[in-house]
């Protein structure tokens, strides 16, 4: 439904330097750069997500506001809670099962650091491969 979203920073290099570790955990690149602002999105493609400089202080949504990014694994859900905690962002829930969300619903939630709360999810079954009769 969504086409892209932007957020307000206050600090530009700052809020790159979160975005471009938490994002890359999930497989997001850099697309465009400019003097004030970044965007990101799936190598080679257009951006999902810009986060644009705003002076004179930024206005973060109030509860009720997050904004969720797909993850390709349980193991991408872990790194993005990682990178976030290592680049200025706070924890808001760490990775694991979210059974009130749905049987399969993996998520961890943080906070940038202009305040926004973020979450990266995957919400598929694991898999189970079977190699030589035996289950892994």
């Amino acid at each position: 439904m969504l086409h892209h979203i932007s957020l307000g920073v206050a600090e530009l290099a700052r809020s790159a330097r979160f975005y471009d570790a938490v994002l890359s955990a999930l497989g997001y690149v850099r697309v465009w750069t400019d003097d004030t602002a970044v965007g990101y999105g799936y190598p080679g493609g257009g951006d999902n997500l810009a986060i644009k400089l705003r002076s004179g202080g930024v206005a973060v949504p109030g509860p009720g506001f997050h904004l969720a990014f797909v993850a390709p694994s349980r193991e991408s859900v872990a790194r993005f809670h990682a990178a976030a905690l290592s680049h200025g962002g706070r924890d808001n829930g760490a990775p694991g099962l979210r059974l009130d969300y749905g049987e399969h619903y993996y998520a961890t939630f943080v906070i940038d650091p202009d305040g926004y709360q973020i979450e990266a999810v995957i919400n598929t079954p694991v898999r189970i491969l079977k190699m030589g009769g035996a289950t892994r």
